[in-house]
């Protein structure tokens, strides 16, 4: 379900932007291409440092969606390509999955685990 050339941008350095629906607005986190993980049966996870508002409204609403890109890797118009995801967040406190996010990030205290409903090229 993830298409090669978005696999292909996690490879390079780029901005993630993660956005949940809070009781009266969106809200916006960032994070890094390089902190995504992605599982064998597709799925994605991501460390948990902060994001206490992100819980929160994922707790509420699991609906998410992400928006991750490189310049380096060549999109449908020339140099430079971005995936929009739309797909459902859980965050996981122990267990198998958030034991590979916490080895590489020791600082993590959950993984967010994104569930991919859709995934759109942008660029």
């Amino acid at each position: 379900m993830i298409p090669d050339k978005m696999l292909e941008i996690l490879k390079y350095e780029g901005v993630v932007a993660i956005v949940t629906m809070g009781d009266e607005c969106p809200h916006m986190i960032n994070t890094w291409n390089s902190y995504i993980v992605v599982t064998r049966d597709g799925h994605l996870l991501l460390p948990v440092g902060g994001m206490i508002r992100t819980e929160a409204n994922v707790e509420k609403n699991n609906n998410i969606l992400l928006t991750l890109g490189s310049q380096e890797v060549e999109g449908n118009h020339g140099p430079g390509t971005g995936f929009l995801v739309k797909g459902t967040a859980t965050f996981v406190k122990n267990g198998e999955r958030f034991a590979i996010v916490k080895k590489r990030f020791p600082w993590a205290r959950a993984a967010m685990e994104i569930t991919i409903l859709s995934v759109t090229q942008t660029l």
